[in-house]
């Protein structure tokens, strides 16, 4: 690729800054990136490195015509906002971004999202519907679990000895944020990946209990799973100090993977990023440093 603008929404986060930084190291100029949030103080550092850093509020329509200007791909990072508003923001980017002219868009939705049951994997279904009808060139990046979502709570795993949870016995193929952003990058930067569908996770799955096993391995510390209804597990989140929407969403998240709806074989994110995915025992060896 040469000449081309890509944007990444959402680059205030985890997510979107990790790609910036695999587009950069895929030899892609500052001067071709795009990096959109809806607080860009917290991105003033990208600017100083030549990154063209611009406004974007998934509800401000104007505001995105004009951060998509000049752009030729896209990746739409999925809105971090009530479950109830996101289809309507990923709509309005989408229809940003056809105004715009843009030849790809690359959004990272969730596994199975056609199947998924869950709250939060019917908003990824509709939105990959969506951008399907606007009839834009498209990949769908299904992003499985996060290793760091529960790397980042193991100083409350370990206080309390427990891994706590509703996904039963439900396997997990959970990769790291930056596999996932490595991914993207691949995506938006070279040829022959439009209208594929992409079901992302490591090679490795693991169910909670074998998770609390792990982590008993890496701290020297025994840890148990405490596998809890669904109700159960969403009042103990709101305890814990999450607003009970999202807690009701999380603990929904759970009961999907009871069912397998985080479980992939695909390998399509080992052959994407050309190398293994990060395995979870690295991943906690990393976080107990």
């Amino acid at each position: 690729m040469t000449n081309m603008s890509i944007v990444v929404t959402g680059a205030t986060g985890h997510l979107g800054r990790l790609t910036i930084e695999a587009l950069l190291r895929r030899g892609i100029p500052a001067a071709d990136i795009i990096a959109t949030g809806r607080d860009i103080a917290r991105i003033k550092d990208l600017a100083d490195r030549g990154i063209s850093v611009r406004r974007a509020d998934f509800s401000d329509t104007d505001g995105l015509a004009e951060a998509f200007a000049g752009a030729d791909r896209l990746l739409l990072i999925s809105a971090s906002v009530p479950v109830g508003e996101r289809v309507a923001n990923h709509r309005s980017v989408i229809d940003a971004a056809a105004s715009a002219g843009v030849s790809l868009v690359a959004y990272t939705s969730t596994t199975h999202a056609d199947t998924a049951t869950t709250v939060i994997g019917a908003t990824h279904g509709e939105t990959e519907k969506y951008l399907r009808a606007r009839g834009i060139p498209s990949v769908m990046l299904r992003n499985g679990w996060y290793l760091e979502n529960y790397t980042s709570q193991l100083p409350q795993i370990l206080q309390n000895g427990a891994v706590v949870g509703a996904a039963g016995e439900g396997r997990i193929s959970a990769a790291s944020r930056a596999d996932y952003a490595e991914a993207a990058a691949v995506v938006l930067t070279a040829e022959g990946h439009t209208g594929a569908v992409y079901e992302l996770g490591g090679d490795e799955s693991f169910t909670l209990t074998e998770l609390a096993a792990a982590i008993t391995d890496a701290a020297g510390k025994q840890v148990t799973y405490s596998d809890l209804p669904v109700a159960d597990f969403a009042q103990v989140l709101a305890a814990a100090g999450l607003p009970a929407e999202l807690a009701e969403v999380l603990a929904d998240a759970d009961r999907g993977m009871n069912r397998g709806e985080m479980y992939t074989d695909s390998g399509d994110l080992r052959r994407l990023i050309g190398r293994p995915p990060v395995p979870l025992a690295e991943a906690l060896a990393v976080a107990l440093r």
